[in-house]
């Protein structure tokens, strides 16, 4: 919800430029803020690339009643180390680095025992939240982040930077599953529901990881470029009964990412026996399910919410062995507000990557 009492903000550091929403309109406008100095567990990063997630434009509209104005977005950070504090010694001036989702945990907690940050209940989002220091935090919209370094992602030398930035939202937001739930067996046959910005990529580690994959969407508009540019293997228009009627139990996983009401009984009919299906999209209604459609097959439905840190780097690291990255429109800062409305019309091929480093500048005193 927006706030009604006075937001503690970062104060002592140098003054940069960012792009914040001032109200539940949405409309970004540029701003001052400063950022932290950095401490001795810190690293600071000029940001180079920022990407736009639908999350984003969640937020800045006030959709999840829980915005916090003025607001900065942006979780998909990439960027350029130019200082590090006193105690850090896995990075250094130079490196090539990203900020993701999550910029604090408690580290003690069950979940973060397991490296499974996402669901510690201290968790701390990059934007929107209140850090462990009382500030709010505020995300990749802007010239410059400091953060803890055990939240800092070495980003492979050989990845283009900006192609990069999405892995850390998108991108893990579907390698965290299949890798969980042993989505990667070589031969097997992977479904996904839901052709975009998180969809294009659990395609590319399906194929990475050896499986057959099919695509399954409402229409056919999206069926040449999956098959022949993301390389999935069969395409399936769920509307259509004869064609959802002969893939019935021939697949052995699927990720969902729609985030629309929608059944899941007709998707559970395509499993294979120990199917499963895993959701990563968030519907606002509640889901109704057949128990007959869990029981005759011995089907499971679970959900994930992106990704610990570990298994992110795991993620990059694999995406530079295999050259993975996502598909990108490129934008200058200035065309955030036409980005995110064409953001809603699902208008975007398959994600939007603000060019921070040649359209955001800071003053002749700024960092």
């Amino acid at each position: 919800m927006e706030s009604t009492k006075t937001i503690k903000r970062a104060e002592g550091g140098r003054q940069i430029s960012a792009w914040a929403a001032q109200n539940d309109s949405g409309h970004l406008a540029p701003v001052k803020i400063s950022r932290r100095p950095t401490g001795p567990q810190d690293v600071r990063l000029n940001i180079l690339y920022c990407g736009i997630c639908h999350t984003d434009l969640h937020q800045i509209k006030n959709q999840l009643q829980e915005s916090i104005y003025p607001m900065i977005p942006g979780h998909e950070i990439v960027g350029v180390v130019t200082e590090v504090g006193a105690e850090v010694e896995a990075f250094k001036v130079g490196q090539h680095v990203g900020v993701g989702c999550i910029v604090h945990s408690c580290r003690n907690c069950h979940s973060c025992q397991l490296g499974l940050e996402q669901y510690c209940p201290e968790m701390v989002w990059s934007y929107n939240s209140i850090d462990a220091d009382g500030t709010l935090t505020e995300g990749g919209y802007s010239t410059a982040i400091v953060c803890n370094q055990s939240y800092v992602l070495r980003i492979p030398d050989n990845l283009p930077l900006d192609a990069a930035a999405p892995l850390l939202c998108a991108g893990i937001t579907v390698w965290s599953p299949m890798k969980h739930f042993k989505m990667v067996g070589k031969g097997k046959h992977f479904g996904l529901v839901g052709l975009g910005g998180l969809g294009h990529m659990a395609i590319k580690f399906a194929r990475a990881f050896g499986m057959e994959v099919t695509v399954f969407s409402r229409s056919s508009a999206k069926e040449k470029e999956a098959k022949e540019v993301l390389g999935a293997h069969n395409f399936v228009v769920s509307t259509d009964e004869k064609q959802m009627k002969a893939a019935a139990k021939t697949i052995d996983y699927i990720i969902d990412t729609i985030s629309a009401n929608h059944a899941l009984d007709p998707y559970l009919a395509l499993l294979k026996t120990n199917g499963n299906i895993v959701l990563v999209g968030l519907p606002k209604k509640s889901l109704q399910i057949s128990a007959a459609s869990l029981i005759y097959g011995r089907h499971f439905v679970g959900g994930s919410l992106i990704g610990g840190i570990e298994e992110t780097q795991e993620m990059l690291d694999f995406c530079g062995e295999h050259n993975i990255t996502c598909m990108i429109e490129k934008v200058p800062i200035t065309y955030i507000n036409t980005a995110m409305a064409r953001l809603e019309k699902s208008d975007v091929h398959y994600r939007f990557v603000i060019d921070v480093a040649n359209s955001l500048k800071d003053d002749a005193n700024g960092v």
